[in-house]
């Protein structure tokens, strides 16, 4: 198993994932899944080593993004340094293995060396199996609430309850 920076060529299979992802939500969760998102995000993310892999037998596993900042989910808690993580995937050949628990740890020693403060997570809608897994995988559950401003976010944001997480470093 590895954990390496996406690369241009994995873009294809990057939107593949997002896709079996949202067909997944589609059936579990039908009130809110995730919309296509935009090619442009994602290259931008690749090009700036903020879009990873977790490599099983060299087949793309899982993947997910992070940010440093994210001021229009986390508005005045932005401040505080943090990475953000966004859109994980997993290849459902792979399903059942915990994914979430081995990003957690690989994050903690991620904002360790880049001096952050916090590891920060957010999903839309209110789902207590996937409250349960990721405050099981080390996240503390924030709570939710509506955005104020979902301009310019992704549209299964624009009528959502958001659900908060986070995980101090120490």
């Amino acid at each position: 198993m590895e954990i390496t920076n996406s690369k241009k060529e994995d873009i294809p299979e990057i939107f593949r994932l997002y896709e079996l992802a949202s067909d997944f939500q589609r059936t579990k969760f039908p009130e809110n899944q995730w919309p296509r998102f935009d090619e442009e995000l994602v290259s931008r993310e690749v090009a700036e080593n903020r879009q990873f892999k977790l490599l099983i037998d060299n087949k793309i596993a899982c993947i997910w993004a992070i940010t440093n900042s994210d001021p229009e989910i986390w508005e005045d808690d932005d401040k505080d340094p943090s990475i953000y993580i966004h859109r994980i995937a997993t290849n459902p050949d792979f399903r059942g293995n915990n994914f979430i628990k081995i990003i957690v740890d690989w994050a903690i020693k991620f904002a360790k060396d880049q001096n952050k403060e916090f590891i920060r997570m957010d999903t839309c809608g209110i789902n207590e199996r996937l409250i349960n897994h990721y405050t099981t995988c080390g996240f503390t559950f924030l709570g939710t609430k509506r955005l104020k401003d979902t301009d310019g976010l992704p549209s299964h944001y624009q009528k959502a309850v958001v659900c908060f997480f986070e995980i101090k470093v120490e």
